[in-house]
């Protein structure tokens, strides 16, 4: 029998420049990982799709620009004017608000606003965390960031980017 995990506030795994805190991943569940993340303003994380991959993101505090439905049109750069078949226009979410993302489909967030907003996520299967430590030490490695191996591994991660993670401000 296994113990299940208490953790109190702020407690978890930080990981460094990303702005995340791992609560639980894969070294205790084999079906998901749960992360507290910080959202600076004009953060953009990029339009992006996993093929084997589902996500729920809660909006904690602030508001965000949330994405998650494949767009009529795909416009290069900026996601945040896409829409959906239906002519379903990217949704702004405030505290309380929930974004689930099945395997497939495009999704994305943005902070438009001047405060750091907060989330909950969790993605399925676990191990998610992998890859965001893997991506803080390429990031923080000095220099530039090596895009090239940032794209590799993305693709070892099942991470399709379809527009560019940026910073809008």
């Amino acid at each position: 029998m296994t113990d299940g995990l208490l953790l109190p506030p702020g407690a978890g795994s930080r990981i460094q420049t990303a702005g995340i805190t791992l609560k639980v991943g894969a070294e205790r569940s084999a079906s998901w990982s749960v992360f507290e993340a910080d959202v600076a303003p004009g953060f953009d994380v990029g339009a992006h799709l996993h093929h084997n991959v589902e996500e729920v993101f809660y909006v904690l505090q602030g508001e965000l620009e949330l994405l998650a439905f494949h767009p009529r049109e795909k416009t290069d750069g900026d996601w945040r004017t896409w829409e959906s078949d239906a002519g379903t226009p990217v949704f702004k979410g405030g505290p309380g608000s929930v974004m689930f993302v099945p395997a497939g489909c495009p999704h994305a967030f943005f902070n438009p606003g001047p405060e750091p907003a907060r989330m909950l996520f969790l993605v399925s299967p676990s191990g998610h965390e992998h890859y965001l430590r893997e991506l803080a030490d390429l990031i923080t490695a000095g220099g530039p960031p090596d895009q090239e191996a940032i794209a590799a591994l993305r693709t070892r991660h099942d991470i399709h980017q379809l527009t560019p993670l940026a910073n809008r401000r």
